[in-house]
């Protein structure tokens, strides 16, 4: 017999059609995002990753998800709400319309929960509250902080975090064959140019921050503080 989804799963169910359409502009925004909220296993992370077409991946982000409990469903509809997912996915916008019934009622929940599942307090169950530090442009500056905390890897920083093809980086070596900090930097403003209006400090931070990345997320921790 099969089961029929509760709460917010049958929310994305329900609206499944028009959450692929405002994500499939860019689903490895959103999948990033999930990745280091840990609302994907680290099997399902690789599994939408190796997707080459948007469709699909937009399509599996929402299938896993609709398989998940009830606190990691409610906390994948707030991180679509939040402002910075909503500036990248316009359309999204309709959940914001949604009757009180079926969007609202996500955050009276949690409340209520909180008194018979202290474990939700741990900051680490709770890590799309690092997403509202807003979605400003990271600066030159902050570039070059971040610069200084990427090592000798930084290469495969580039083609794995921020997936900078290798002749892009071997062109960054030959222009600054001397100086490891510049060569990071130019990999780093690389980035911020090829994304320009989405190339924001929250999102460098998150990509920055994969499991398989090297750099430490408390050494730059300063991407997400507000300007």
């Amino acid at each position: 017999m099969d089961i029929k989804p509760a709460g917010g799963s049958r929310l994305l169910q329900k609206f499944k059609p028009q959450l692929i359409d405002a994500l499939c502009g860019d689903p490895d925004f959103l999948l990033q995002h999930c990745h280091s909220s840990r609302l994907l296993t680290q099997r399902e992370y690789d599994h939408v990753k190796a997707s080459a077409v948007p469709w699909e991946k937009a399509r599996d982000i929402l299938d896993y998800m609709m398989g998940k409990d009830r606190k990691r469903v409610h906390v994948f509809l707030n991180l679509l709400k939040e402002k910075e997912l909503q500036e990248t996915f316009p359309k999204l916008g309709f959940l914001n319309e949604l009757p009180l019934s079926k969007s609202n009622t996500i955050g009276k929940k949690r409340k209520k929960s909180k008194e018979k599942h202290p474990e939700e307090d741990d900051p680490r169950n709770q890590p799309c509250k690092v997403i509202k530090t807003g979605s400003r442009t990271v600066t030159e500056k902050e570039l070059m902080m971040v610069a200084r905390r990427i090592g000798a890897d930084w290469k495969e920083v580039g083609r794995v975090a921020l997936e900078i093809p290798s002749v892009k980086l071997e062109q960054i070596v030959e222009e600054n064959p001397h100086n490891h900090r510049e060569r990071v930097f130019s990999m780093l403003r690389l980035w911020s140019m090829r994304e320009r209006d989405k190339a924001s400090a929250t999102r460098l931070h998150s990509l920055l921050t994969q499991e398989e990345s090297s750099v430490t997320p408390r050494s730059i921790d300063f991407l997400l503080e507000e300007s």
